[in-house]
């Protein structure tokens, strides 16, 4: 299957390569709401080349429901944002872009199966990520918490990542990431009982609202 994606195997290997590469490195070079807050931006960018390179152009309702979301998603953020490093800002976007790229990309080929060009892009992350390894001996809950990870945190929502577009518009799709931007704290909560604050419990209902609000009109409509 991989052998049969062609082009649009090829780009979306680099895109997901790239992504995830250009994310941990934006985290690290700059603050942790400004990369978030660049990602944000995946939906609408999504929605842009969409409509330049597939003629999809969102709806008004769409258009909304982005707008709405940014800025909820810059709101739960705006206290945290500084200045920060030119560089970790400019990968934070290159990550928005190529979210939305490979949204498209896989939009674009909705009758093929690009399942197998993102488990070689993960290979390719894997390979960068061997240079930078100090031990590779997992001790203590690290035996347990690293393979969860590996499958609950990668393998599955990658795979649905991947799978989505086939089905509803690239847009649609990256607006859904947005919720991790408001779920993740939530976990971090449960477990580790760090408490979310107040812009991230108004701003992430505004965002969880939005979406259901939206899916509810697409289904409505469909």
């Amino acid at each position: 299957m991989l052998f049969t994606s062609g082009h649009h195997g090829i780009i979306y290997i680099l895109t997901f390569s790239i992504t995830n590469i250009t994310f941990v490195v934006s985290i690290q070079n700059t603050n942790v709401a400004n990369t978030l807050v660049m990602i944000a931006m995946a939906p609408m960018l999504s929605a842009i080349l969409g409509a330049l390179f597939l003629k999809e152009m969102p709806d008004s309702k769409t258009w909304i429901a982005i707008g709405i979301t940014f800025f909820a998603a810059v709101y739960i953020f705006y206290d945290s944002l500084q200045l920060g490093n030119i560089y970790g800002d400019l990968l934070g976007l290159i990550t928005a872009l190529g979210l939305a790229v490979g949204a498209v990309t896989i939009r674009s080929a909705k009758k093929k199966n690009l399942v197998p060009a993102a488990v070689v892009g993960k290979l390719f992350v894997a390979i960068f990520a061997m240079f930078f390894i100090e031990t590779y001996t997992l001790v203590d809950q690290d035996l347990y918490i690293v393979p969860l990870m590996c499958v609950m945190c990668v393998a599955i929502p990658f795979v649905m990542v991947t799978i989505a577009p086939r089905f509803i518009p690239a847009e649609e799709v990256n607006l859904f990431f947005l919720l991790e931007t408001i779920i993740g704290p939530f976990w971090v909560w449960m477990v580790i009982k760090e408490q979310p604050s107040i812009e991230t419990i108004q701003g992430g209902a505004v965002i969880i609202l939005t979406i259901a609000i939206h899916s509810f009109l697409k289904l409505k409509n469909s």
